[in-house]
Parts: C-alpha cells; structure tokens; sequence
C-alpha cells in the first residue's frame, strides 16, 4: 500500500472515530454553489443496506421445515416445524420475523438463498473485508465497492452521489472509495452548524497532524471530503421536526431507520444508507438472544417501510440486508453455531418482486461442515449496481456478473 493510501485510510479511520462533525458560520460562496448545484431529483432511487454483523445464522433464520437432516443436526436450537412462519411447503421464517412474514405476503419481501463466494474465509475480520471491498482475492483492500459505485456518479455531472453511514463510529470500508467520502452521522443533533452572531466556519475537529501535507493527492481527497461533508450538514439542519406516521420502536436499529426516513422525507442527495445491527455472532445459548435480534430487525424494517409509504417515497427505496458469513450446519456443544459460509439475505422491493431466488444450498454435501455457496454474493451487488442504481458494476466490482430477478429489468 502505498503512503498516500496509508494516509488517506488513517484519516478516514479517524473522522469515522470523530463520529460527527460540528461547524460554525455560513459557508463560503464556493461551498454555497456546491450545495445549490446538488439537489436532488425527485425521482432518484435509493438503497438501504443493513449490515448483520458478527455471521447471522441463515438456518434458523430462514428453516429448511422440510428437511430432516437440520432437525439431526441441531437437536437443542433447531427451530420447530409448528413455530416457523411458513412460506411454502420447504421454508418457513423464525417465529420473530412476524414484519418479514406480512412484507412477504405482500410480494415485497425477496430472500436469496445459500449466498456466499469461493474459499470462504471463517475470521469476522477477513470476511468482512472481503463482502466490503468485494475484492477477494486482495489481501489488503483500499477501497470498498459502494466507494468505487460513488466514483463513478462522481464523475458524472449533476448526479447525486452521496452515502451516509448512520449509526458508526468509523466509517466502514464498504463506504471508502478514492474521490468520494460519505459522511459518517450516529445521531442527527450532533451533525448541525453552530448558530451565533458571528458566522464563520471553524476549522473541522479531528486531527490531521500525521496528514502528508506535501501530498496534492491527499489535500485534493481532503478538499472534496470537507466540501461533501458541509453539503451534508446543510441539508441536515431541521430534520429533528420529521415526524413520522408510524411508531418506530426504540431499539437501536429502529432509531437508526427513522433518521434514514428523515434524510429521505428531506429529498436528501443520498442514493445508499448503510445501517448496523450487531450481535449475531451466537457461538453460546443461541436462540434466546437470535430471536431478540431478528425482532428488531423485522420490527425496525417494517416500520420504515410503512413510514416511507406514508411519505410516498417508498417506490423509490430498496432495502438489503448482509452479513460477513452463516453458520455451521450442526450445532456446538453450548447451544449455539460456530463460524460457517453460505448464508440467506433479505430485500425489500418496491416492485412486488419478493419471492425466492438463488439455489438452496445441500446440507448433505458440504465444504468442511458448512453450505456451499450457490450464489456468488457480488451477483447481488450487481443486481443493486446495474438494475437499481443504474451504475455500470463491471467497473465497481472488477467483472461481469450475472444478475437476480429481485429487482426487474
């Protein structure tokens, strides 16, 4: 990795760690220019993807009813025939999934089955960079593939071409790319401009002392950083009067979707929200603590759903879920799975394309005690690339890739 790249990733570490940025004045006339030049149109499309961090158990998320072998094999967390939400006579969806379940009687709700990518690598760590960066064969990614997208609006004129990371302490890798940096916001009223009689614009507050000043890649990267962040702060002034038509429950992820509906309803610039929901990695006492975690995950969605369609917006909005790998087929010895590979993953169409796509991966013939994967993952990131966002994904993702039917043609 070269120095500038080491210099630029240690900066983005350390504004995701700042967390939010607070500014005093009225912008410069440049500034201003830049954000009359940004609005966006009416009719720009925007995905919501939910990061399920830590490897969610697709099994027990979405139950094979059907098949004896998962009963064999998780005698103690194996969810019951009777208990699962039934979608056909093969699947059913855990019992907390109840805002999945109604999402899927609506034709809205697409699960893609038996998600994963060659070689599967079992650390948390690699994993997550390789779904991030969707460059798996680079041991030390620079730039993740949501960055890339956004380098390609960003070269376009008058496009929209922004990201928020809602919720984070540090801007993920998916989000970092080489001429765009979105903002990372956790909560709405620490994201503002300071009001006074005296406007001038201070100085942003992390530190950039081990910056390359001498380097004009970086104070380039830097320049476009601040003005992209300060376009986002504008926009963000008044968004706490939003008040949604639904109640959205109080947990983490909740909060997180109702400042997304916010950004929405205010006809933000942003085309792609990345949100959290940490905890799955259920090495111990699984079911108890799964269950609470998919009620909030079904809880949240359906509630944003509802308050985007409130709002009218809901046919511009696509939601997806993913997660850094499965679980083992059989259980551990404490009630709970191990590390594994293939896994399910949710969307939310606007379309009325739900339904079932990819291929269910054999619980018999496995690789080391997990699924083979039956879809390549960046096959969804094309699907969302090429069908939802209109980005050409062969540039982003370094291939062509076959899509899915989630989203249509």
């Amino acid at each position: 990795m070269s120095n500038t790249s080491q210099t630029r990733r240690k900066f983005l570490q350390q504004l995701g760690a700042a967390g939010a940025v607070a500014l005093g004045g009225s912008l410069p006339g440049l500034w201003q220019r830049c954000l009359a030049a940004e609005t966006p149109g009416a009719r720009d499309r925007v995905l919501v993807l939910i990061q399920l961090s830590g490897g969610n158990d697709g099994l027990n998320t979405v139950v094979p009813i059907a098949d004896d072998v998962y009963y064999r094999a998780r005698p103690g967390i194996a969810i019951s025939k009777n208990a699962a939400l039934g979608l056909n006579d093969r699947l059913g969806l855990h019992p907390s999934l109840t805002g999945f379940r109604k999402l899927w009687d609506q034709g809205r709700l697409g699960i893609v089955e038996g998600v994963g990518y060659p070689q599967p690598d079992r650390s948390h760590f690699r994993s997550m960079d390789i779904w991030q960066s969707a460059q798996p064969s680079t041991l030390v990614p620079e730039t993740g593939w949501i960055g890339r997208a956004l380098d390609e609006l960003s070269l376009q004129p008058q496009e929209s071409r922004e990201a928020a990371c809602i919720g984070m302490e540090r801007q993920p890798l998916a989000c970092i790319g080489a001429r765009v940096l979105p903002p990372t916001i956790q909560r709405l009223d620490e994201f503002h401009l300071q009001p006074g009689a005296r406007r001038t614009v201070e100085a942003p507050s992390w530190q950039t002392a081990s910056l390359a000043a001498s380097s004009s890649d970086t104070l380039s990267f830097l320049r476009k950083s601040a003005v992209s962040t300060l376009a986002s702060v504008r926009r963000l002034e008044g968004l706490s009067d939003y008040k949604p038509s639904v109640e959205y429950p109080g947990t983490g992820l909740g909060q997180r979707l109702k400042l997304v509906a916010q950004m929405i309803a205010a006809e933000m610039p942003t085309r792609i929200y990345y949100v959290t929901l940490d905890g799955f990695d259920t090495h111990a006492q699984q079911l108890p603590g799964h269950a609470a975690l998919l009620r909030e995950l079904s809880e949240a969605v359906q509630a944003f759903v509802g308050d985007l369609e409130e709002q009218g917006t809901g046919q511009r909005v696509l939601v997806a879920t993913l997660s850094e790998f499965g679980r083992r087929v059989a259980e551990n010895g404490s009630l709970g799975t191990d590390h594994g590979a293939a896994s399910v993953l949710f969307t939310v169409t606007p379309s009325g394309s739900g339904g079932l796509y990819g291929r269910a991966p054999s619980l018999t013939d496995l690789d080391d005690g997990d699924p083979r994967f039956t879809v390549d993952f960046r096959q969804v990131y094309a699907t969302l690339l090429d069908r939802w966002l209109e980005i050409p994904s062969a540039g982003v993702l370094g291939a062509e890739f076959e899509t899915l039917g989630f989203v249509p043609t």
